[in-house]
């Protein structure tokens, strides 16, 4: 079952559980750009095929936001936001304790390796490099693990993985990135809490929050 955050004539907007594909990939997978244009075509009984654009990406591995188009002009006024920077991301992530300092600004050049589907963040500029920019500042302490709530400035290909990862600090779960040890259901305990943007025609300022998926390091969260 979808669980729809937020839904109109131009844009739907879903909470992703981790695990989900959000386009299609070489596993084949169905992926959950499908599974809403399915949901869509029978809820409206929309005959034909449902037109349903990608505005932006999750990991597979991570839950939250996820925004799409049903129509053409929404995803073109939708790109333009994101590549003007005009859209607010808050992720909530789950790292070890004792984080110092509690808040700070990270900034690094992101270098991609396609091969290996990964990130590396470097703290100066590299051929074929990226800036990546994000803010971070501590919610709670829990028993061994501290969750942090994180700004991105800048989309990178894998940014909070690997710029966590930099300082010492790799997502729960996240073996790719470092890790010592995997979560049960496979996932990475980042989740894309919030989505702040304008609204492709009224204009309206429109903010979407995502409920942290039922495990007990979100508890702390879920009257939140």
């Amino acid at each position: 079952m979808l669980s729809v955050l937020y839904e109109d004539n131009h844009l739907i907007a879903v909470n992703k559980v981790a695990g989900y594909l959000v386009q299609g990939d070489k596993t084949g997978d169905q992926p959950l750009v499908d599974k809403v244009k399915s949901y869509i075509k029978k809820k409206y009984n929309k005959p034909g095929s449902v037109f349903l654009g990608v505005v932006h990406r999750l990991d597979r591995p991570t839950s939250g936001v996820v925004l799409f188009a049903r129509t053409s002009k929404a995803l073109s006024r939708m790109n333009l936001q994101f590549k003007l920077r005009n859209i607010n991301k808050i992720y909530w992530a789950v790292v070890g304790s004792d984080i110092n300092p509690q808040a700070n600004t990270l900034i690094h050049w992101l270098k991609r390796n396609k091969k290996m589907n990964k990130s590396t963040a470097h703290e100066n500029e590299i051929i074929d490099s990226k800036k990546a920019v994000l803010h971070y500042k501590k919610l709670i302490d829990l028993d061994r693990y501290t969750v942090l709530e994180i700004k991105l400035e800048t989309g990178r290909h894998h940014q909070i993985r690997s710029q966590m990862t930099k300082i010492g600090f790799p997502i729960k779960g996240d073996l790719k990135y470092g890790a010592k040890r995997s979560n049960p259901d496979g996932s990475i305990d980042l989740h894309a809490r919030s989505l702040s943007f304008d609204h492709p025609t009224t204009k309206e300022r429109i903010n979407i929050v995502a409920p942290p998926p039922v495990k007990p390091q979100w508890n702390f969260s879920l009257s939140d």
